[in-house]
């Protein structure tokens, strides 16, 4: 009897407990419910926003980031009013203050002497002017960052070869700047944008130059094998990132026929391209010099580099003589006529039976003969260099960013960076020294002319080349 009295005192009491955490359950669920119902309430308090147009920006300029894409890195304004460390005003070229009034501010980053500052610009202009003046180093109205911000990225990204984010790093370790990265990818790409023409007037210019050398290298861009090419002259250089090896390339930029000189590798590309070609002399000694060098036991090998560079040698002396105002011609005939006696296993038939070595020493010297024209052009014109030398410095760089793994991501990355580095490398060809300030001076006086050097020079030779009108 006490056994069963026990049990029902358990059963009982385990009810209890069981009615007091439903009871518990119950107050939790309700008070869920209206913690929910507040949510949803609040949601749908926000009306909806789209775009104004379905497929391109609003009338404000402004539309949705999509997935992938880079941020603007903008800040509300008044989060950078404590940011601002002095104030400039801006009036227009040759109007007096007093006759000007206050249009708007505008504040943006820039580097002066060495560090980042704040800068608010307030703009001043005549009251009956269309457009209000722009802030010296500023690209538009909105710009939140210098002129020489960009160039520093440019610089550091393309030229250098650093990352973005690490370009970022040395940005601000040295001046100050807290820059992200999707804000340096935008400034690439506003660069990029603003220099799309001058790479096309570098193009037109380098088809109209009487001496062009060119080469390519590997690339890569999204994983994918393409090239990059360059193509050099004393003033210009054009890069062209992310395209293919065939000879349209060339042709893209040079014409069907190039009617000056051109100096390259034996690539088939080049092939019929230029109106006179200078093969490159390095690549040439290369090959007889790895022969030699693989195989030191054959002294053929070693005989025959011997006496090709000797050949070498004596057109390079012929170049530099400034006494043969005449006979160059009969000069370089002369060292043609020297490499056919030099090339004694010319047209030999190669078997599978035959070394790769002996296989390959047939092949120079097929490639000799089979040139031979093209051997001496910088004999019988002394301004051509006897290698491609020039463009090779200026893609070598390119090359080792594509070894570093480096390249591009995108078609348009690809794009960019031929646009930049074409500006770059051009310029750089005509400044004593490679500097910022250099740099800056040069573009800021493409703003204040209303044409750049490039876009100057270009129309200067098409006046020349222009027929003369005839009168009637």
């Amino acid at each position: 009897m006490k056994d069963l009295e026990k049990a029902l005192e358990e059963r009982d009491q385990k009810i209890a407990e069981l009615e007091s955490k439903i009871t518990d359950l119950v107050k939790e669920n309700a008070r869920l419910r209206e913690l929910l119902k507040g949510k949803a309430e609040s949601k749908s308090s926000h009306k909806p926003r789209f775009s104004d147009s379905y497929g391109g920006r609003s009338e404000a300029g402004s539309s949705k980031k999509k997935r992938g894409q880079a941020a603007t890195g903008r800040r509300p304004s008044d989060e950078k009013q404590s940011l601002i460390s002095e104030t400039e005003e801006v009036y227009p070229e040759g109007v007096a203050p007093g006759d000007c009034e206050w249009v708007r501010s505008q504040c943006a980053w820039r580097i002066v002497e060495g560090q980042a500052r704040y800068i608010r610009y307030e703009i001043f202009d005549h009251r009956d002017s269309p457009k209000a003046p722009l802030p010296s180093g500023l690209r538009t109205s909105r710009s939140e960052f210098g002129l020489e911000v960009m160039l520093i990225v440019a610089f550091l990204h393309y030229w250098i070869g650093t990352s973005l984010a690490h370009a970022c790093q040395i940005i601000g370790f040295f001046t100050g700047l807290e820059l992200s990265k999707s804000q340096a990818h935008r400034l690439l790409d506003q660069l990029g944008e603003d220099w799309r023409e001058q790479e096309e007037y570098i193009a037109q210019l380098i088809a109209l130059q009487w001496l062009v050398y060119v080469d390519e290298t590997g690339w890569r861009v999204d994983g994918q094998s393409c090239y990059t090419w360059v193509f050099s002259s004393a003033l210009y250089v054009l890069l062209r990132c992310g395209v293919g090896r065939g000879k349209a390339e060339a042709i893209e930029v040079l014409g069907e026929t190039f009617e000056g000189i051109g100096v390259s590798d034996d690539y088939a590309a080049y092939q019929h391209l230029f109106n006179e070609h200078q093969l490159c002399w390095a690549h040439l000694i290369r090959k007889a010099v790895k022969l030699a060098l693989q195989h030191p036991d054959e002294p053929t090998y070693a005989e025959f580099l011997e006496s090709l560079t000797q050949i070498y040698r004596q057109a390079v002396r012929h170049q530099k003589d400034r006494r043969l105002s005449v006979g160059r011609e009969s000069k370089a005939q002369q060292l043609q006529e020297s490499i056919l006696a030099l090339c004694d296993r010319y047209d030999q038939s190669i078997d599978s039976a035959m070394a790769e070595s002996e296989a390959t020493f047939i092949r120079l010297q097929n490639e000799l003969v089979r040139n031979v024209e093209k051997l001496f052009v910088f004999v019988v014109h002394p301004q051509v260099e006897p290698t491609n030398n020039i463009s090779e410095r200026h893609i070598r760089r390119e090359a080792e960013i594509r070894k570093g793994g480096r390249t591009s991501k995108t078609p348009k990355g690809a794009k960019r960076r031929g646009i930049i580095m074409s500006v770059l490398m051009s310029l750089r060809q005509r400044f004593t020294h490679f500097t910022l300030n250099d740099l800056l001076d040069e573009v800021q006086n493409w703003s204040k002319a209303g044409q750049s050097v490039f876009e100057q020079e270009l129309n200067r030779l098409q006046q020349a080349q222009a027929p003369p009108s005839v009168s009637t």
